[in-house]
């Protein structure tokens, strides 16, 4: 079974996600602290791919300073998942990052054809609107996925605190410790959310809108807000903390 890589493991500190949507916008977010830059079209919808020509260039841009991830976009039909999968796949980012909506957790040759065509690279995107799913966990580990996380699909100023209480989400992140997998938590997220959800054992915290100026996830990024989120992180999610 794959397991993570070291760069990208399971820890109890959560690691800072970016989404950026061209390859300056990943150097910005490199410079700020993002441990993980994270290919994103915001203006087609919440897990809107790039072409994978501007991936590419984003990979170029960043090498070896960041690790970087790519979202594939959001498959209606497993034969769709493996060819967007393997599309995004071949731009050379680190990790792949495709939805997987409840009528695709099934297939579980379906599955390990999309984790086989990311090459032990290919991290699940849960939308908390579908519910919180704790049993497709092992099915995931099964297959061959390096991780999962949560996201919301509906970006109405809600966060995914409104949407999936504290408590399930420490319950997803230890149920994805006890598949080996790693956990992602994301969501029209806020600074403000990093106390409460920095503790939670999650692998990453991920974020677009929270850390663009004037909070349009369609805007620019702002770099003082990702270096406050990435000391944020660092400092256990206490504001007080040097």
């Amino acid at each position: 079974m794959t397991r993570p890589e070291p760069h990208l493991s399971v820890r109890a500190a959560p690691r800072l996600l970016v989404s950026v949507r061209d390859a300056a916008e990943a150097e910005v977010a490199r410079a700020a602290g993002a441990d993980l830059v994270d290919a994103k079209d915001p203006a087609r919808g919440a897990l809107g791919a790039l072409d994978p020509a501007l991936v590419r260039a984003m990979v170029a841009r960043i090498g070896d300073r960041a690790t970087t991830s790519a979202v594939a976009g959001e498959p209606r039909e497993a034969g769709d998942l493996v060819a967007k999968v393997a599309a995004m796949a071949a731009t050379g980012v680190d990790y792949v990052k495709v939805a997987l909506p409840p009528g695709l957790r099934s297939g579980r040759d379906g599955l390990r054809e999309a984790a086989d065509a990311a090459r032990g690279r290919l991290i699940a995107v849960l939308f908390a609107e579908d519910g919180l799913d704790l049993a497709v966990l092992p099915t995931l580990a099964d297959a061959g996925f390096v991780g999962a996380m949560i996201d919301t699909n509906t970006k109405d100023g809600r966060r995914l605190t409104d949407r999936i209480a504290v408590p399930a989400l420490s319950a997803f992140t230890a149920a994805c410790r006890a598949e080996g997998l790693v956990s992602g938590l994301a969501g029209s997220l806020a600074l403000a959310d990093i106390p409460a959800l920095s503790d939670l054992g999650a692998g990453y915290l991920g974020f677009r809108g929270g850390l663009c100026r004037g909070g349009d996830r369609r805007g620019d990024l702002d770099p003082a807000r990702i270096a406050e989120a990435a000391r944020l992180l660092r400092a256990g999610g206490r504001r007080d903390a040097a």
